[in-house]
């Protein structure tokens, strides 16, 4: 793959998780309330906003997205982001599931006092974005900075009531999580 051609597809990611996450009036499409939009209204809409799309850079998102982020529906007509959703009223119906004894989350030192006090808030987002293992929350926490990893009792949370959901790409999803089921690294709040 040459190197323009990925940064293209990065580019489509990107576009196609603002549309599909955040903000689908940039280019005039509504989510259902499943997240779901029709492939076809979401090409027609992103070209006559200005931004060249074509089925088969949707299509290519949807498979060679390293994080997994897009679904295609089973008749291959709608595209929907996997999780990370900010616009109101989208459910993506997960079922509940049980974690692994432990999660992590990504961050940056900058947010560690305020974690510290509230514990993990879903803030704009339908939930908190947890991995299974250390190196993902790793290179999310990159993203902002230096990554702090954090260790989540989860075991610990889910006995204690709290609801998890898996998404179709792995990530796990939680309402919130409280300062006392979260272990900081050491160093990390001092």
């Amino acid at each position: 793959m040459s190197m323009n051609h990925k940064n293209n597809l990065v580019a489509v990611s990107k576009f196609l998780s603002l549309v599909l996450r955040h903000r689908p009036d940039v280019i005039g499409v509504e989510l259902d309330s499943e997240g779901w939009v029709e492939i076809e209204a979401l090409i027609s809409q992103a070209n006559t906003h200005g931004k060249s799309l074509t089925l088969e850079q949707v299509h290519e998102a949807i498979v060679n997205n390293d994080k997994k982020r897009f679904a295609l529906s089973d008749d291959g007509l709608r595209i929907r982001a996997n999780q990370g959703h900010s616009v109101a009223g989208v459910d993506l119906l997960f079922d509940a599931a049980e974690p692994p004894k432990v999660l992590y989350h990504g961050t940056v030192s900058a947010f560690l006092e305020r974690i510290r006090r509230q514990g993990l808030q879903k803030r704009s987002r339908h939930h908190v974005h947890l991995s299974s293992d250390r190196v993902t929350a790793e290179k999310v926490g990159s993203r902002r900075g230096k990554p702090v990893v954090l260790t989540v009792d989860a075991a610990t949370m889910f006995a204690d009531g709290h609801v998890f959901f898996l998404s179709a790409n792995g990530v796990w999803l939680v309402d919130a999580v409280p300062e006392p089921y979260l272990a900081f690294p050491v160093g990390a709040c001092e």
